[in-house]
Order: structure tokens, then sequence, then C-alpha cells
């Protein structure tokens, strides 16, 4: 059992603590290799898009190839583009390293996982799933201020080295873990569907991105190109035996109603999360250690306020309690607006505190999803919810970017440091409406009175909770 949870917390660690950490060492990278803000961007684009495109049939994938060849084939290419990444002197090399890595986490994270099945027995699953969450939480709070430390004192490439430990000993497990073998009656993975879907998101978001630097013809042929693979997508998925995504899904409101809101929750928090430091540093002067702290606030309050989850579920139902929590956020992006213009950090961290304690309350769009899918279809749900969680990250980063990017261009003439705050005061604005669309969408998509029938029943009160 021991070397299982170990295995399972170091995945969860590492593959999470690499999508947090650049967020703190970004500035640092842009200085050094005198990047602009649309390329800067595609540094953590480019982790999440991958991740999101290919979750949704690693697990089937895993299922084929085992999970000792799965898990040694993940950790090699994230070492590789961890050592990649800190030894790049160009932008193409360093956003290489990142696709090379979320295209590794999104076979780790499913084959991880199934050692929970195959690993432990009823009992200590719970212990595991609990260990999986309370590393996703440590990471979540480390992320930025180690990101800074390492980028301050030792160089940003060491945002990137940092991963290798934690690569190396998981693979001295791995013999001692993996215990299920291939199996090669496993379903077949929708790959076809998959490219085709994958492509589309990287067109679309790429369309987005080139919003922020003026130009009207080229977003418009990546946006247009981007919508044909769409069509062509949901086209094939009618018409094709091996479907992405099973009809039953597709089907059911309340699992489309969650994927669409937690769309949103990403679309205006992930942008904001990513620019912070970048503000904190170029507006306020801040250090890289300093710039990044202030995030961590958000993470505690994440944690603090959890526990209030399997209170509020019973008695308010999922669908108010998400919408209290995004409503939430929608405050403290407002509030952090607010004193945007003060050249001080203490002022945010009321504003702070509010983002955290409200997307804590959303962890129900992840329970209540996975509650009311049929248990055959179980799998596929949460990889198709953890993509979609990455999908919206990928497109915040590049909406908030592009927001900023234009408010920040028409205000050069007050200055780079001001009118890079003008753009980030903008950027807040349209995250924090982007939360009350979700808060809205929740009321009406989550409500379970309202949802259609499903095979599982009516569980909306059960404290079933994962983390988002």
């Amino acid at each position: 059992m021991r070397p299982t949870l170990v295995m399972i917390a170091l995945g969860a660690f590492v593959t999470t603590l690499d999508n947090t950490i650049v967020a703190a060492g970004a500035p640092s990278i842009a200085r050094d290799l005198a990047l602009d803000l649309p390329t800067l961007q595609w540094v953590s684009i480019g982790y999440m898009l991958p991740f999101a495109g290919l979750l949704p049939v690693a697990g089937t994938l895993v299922d084929r190839w085992g999970q000792a060849a799965t898990l040694r084939a993940g950790l090699l290419a994230f070492g590789a583009g961890a050592a990649i990444g800190g030894l790049a002197t160009a932008a193409w090399l360093v956003i290489s390293a990142r696709v090379l890595q979320g295209a590794a986490a999104a076979f780790l994270v499913p084959a991880l996982l199934s050692l929970l099945r195959t690993n432990l027995d009823e009992r200590r699953r719970a212990v595991g799933a609990t260990v999986w969450t309370a590393c996703l939480a440590v990471a979540l709070a480390l992320g930025p201020t180690l990101g800074g430390v390492l980028s301050e004192y030792l160089g940003w490439g060491w945002i990137f080295f940092v991963n290798l430990p934690f690569v190396a000993a998981m693979l001295a497990l791995l013999g001692k873990v993996a215990v299920a073998r291939r199996d090669p009656a496993a379903g077949r993975p929708a790959v076809l569907s998959m490219l085709v879907a994958t492509t589309g998101m990287v067109l679309l978001t790429a369309a987005v991105v080139e919003l922020g630097d003026g130009a009207a013809l080229l977003p418009a042929v990546l946006a247009l190109a981007g919508t044909g693979f769409a069509i062509w997508f949901v086209s094939r998925e009618r018409r094709t035996r091996d479907r992405l995504v099973p009809v039953e899904l597709t089907g059911q409101r309340v699992f489309t109603g969650a994927l669409t809101v937690q769309l949103l929750w990403g679309l205006g928090v992930s942008g904001v999360f990513f620019f912070t430091p970048l503000l904190h540093q170029e507006s306020l002067g801040l250090g890289p250690v300093l710039a990044g702290s202030p995030l961590v606030v958000v993470a505690v309050a994440v944690v603090a306020a959890t526990p209030l989850v399997p209170w509020a579920v019973p008695r308010f139902g999922p669908h108010r309690t998400v919408a209290a929590g995004l409503a939430t956020v929608a405050a403290g992006l407002l509030a952090v607006a607010a004193v945007n213009h003060v050249p001080e950090v203490l002022p945010r961290i009321p504003g702070l505190l509010l983002i955290g304690a409200g997307s804590a309350l959303t962890t129900p769009l992840t329970s209540y999803a996975l509650e009311i899918v049929a248990e055959r279809h179980a799998g596929t749900a949460s990889g198709l919810l953890t993509a979609s969680r990455e999908l919206s990250s990928a497109l915040g980063v590049a909406l908030i970017g592009a927001v900023l990017t234009v408010v920040r261009t028409a205000r050069l003439g007050e200055g780079d440091a001001s009118a890079l705050a003008d753009g980030y005061t903008a950027g807040l604005l349209t995250a924090a409406g982007l939360e009350l669309l979700g808060a809205l969408l929740a009321l009406r998509l989550l409500n379970p009175r309202a949802r259609q029938s499903s095979s599982r029943g009516d569980k909306w009160g059960a404290p079933f909770l994962t983390s988002r």
C-alpha cells in the first residue's frame, strides 16, 4: 500500500506543480528570451492544450498498453520535457518542452489514478483519493512561491529542473506498483476524433491569442479553420461507432451543463492567475518571490473553504452552491479591479481571498456530474471533466491575455506600467462577467429538479466530492 500511496502523491504533486509554478516564472522567461505577451501565453497554453486533447482517449490506451509501459513512457517524456525546458534558449524550445510535458501528463494522470483501482481495496481507495486531493492542494499552494524563489535565486530554468527528482523517484517505484498488465481486449480509442477535436482547440485558441495583436485577418482565418474542425468533429461523432463522447453523456443535461459552467469558471480565473505575477513585477516593481506570493492566498482560501462544501450541498443543492461560489469569485475579481490602481499588494488580499473561497464552492461541478452518470461511463466522464478544466485554462489565458494586450496597446501613451495595469483591470472585469454568467447558468443547468432522468436516480445531496 505504501509504495502506491507515495507514487500517487508524487504524481499528483508534480503534474499540478508543473502547471502552477510556471505562472511565477513566466515574467523571468519573457525578459530573458525577449518574448512578447502572445508568445508568453503559449508557454502556459502549450501544456494545457495537449493535456486536454489527449486525456479523453488516454484512459483507454492505459488499459491497452498496461500500467508499467504507460507510466514509464509518460515519466520519461515528462522528464525529457523538463530537461529541454530548463536548458532552452529560445521560445520555440520552451513551448515545445511544455507541449511534451502536457502530452505526458495526459497519460500519467489516468495511469496513476488506475492504481487506486488495481492496488488498493475499497477502504484504502478512499485514503488514496484523499492523498491525491491533498497533494493537488499542496502543489497549488506552493507553486507560485516556489516558482518565484527558483526564478529569483537560481534562474527560471529551475522551474523545469525541479521536476526531475520527482520523475526519478517515481521511476524507481515503478516496479513495485505497476501491476496491471496490458489488456488487448480494451475498447478501441477514438484517435481520429481526438485529433480532430485537438486541432480545432488549438486553432480556436490561437485565434483568440492573435486577437491581442490587433490584426483581423489571421484571427479570422484561424477561427474559421477551428470552427471547421469543430463541425467535422460533431459530424463524425454522430456517425461513427467509436465515439469520443458517449451519446449517453451528450444527452445528459446536468453533465453538459457542468462542462459549460466549468469552462466559464476556467475562462475567468485561469487567465487572471497567469498574468498576476507579471503585473506584480512590471507594475508594482516586485521581485519574482513577492510577485507570486499573493497567489498563495488564493490556494489557502480554497483549502480553508472546502470543508464548507459538504455542509452546503445537502442544504442548498449543488446548483445554488456552485452559483454562490461563482458569484463570490466574481466579487473577488471586482474587488481586485477596484484597488488595482493602488501600487500595493495588501489591498488586493481581500479580493484574492474571495476568489479562492468561491472557487472551493465550485467543486460540486465535478462531484455532482459524476454522481448522475451511469457507472460504466464514470471513467470517460471524469476524463472529459478534467479535459474541460484544462481547455478552459488554456482559453482563459488566451482570452484574458488578448483583452490585456488590446487595452495595454491602446493606453501605451500613459507609460508601460500604467498601460499594463489598465489592461489587467480590463481582464479582471471580463473575468468577473464570465463568472457571473456561469453563476446564472449553474442555477438553471445544475438544478436537480430540472435535469433529465438518468439511470442512477437523484443523488444530488450525496457527499461525493472530488478535486477539480
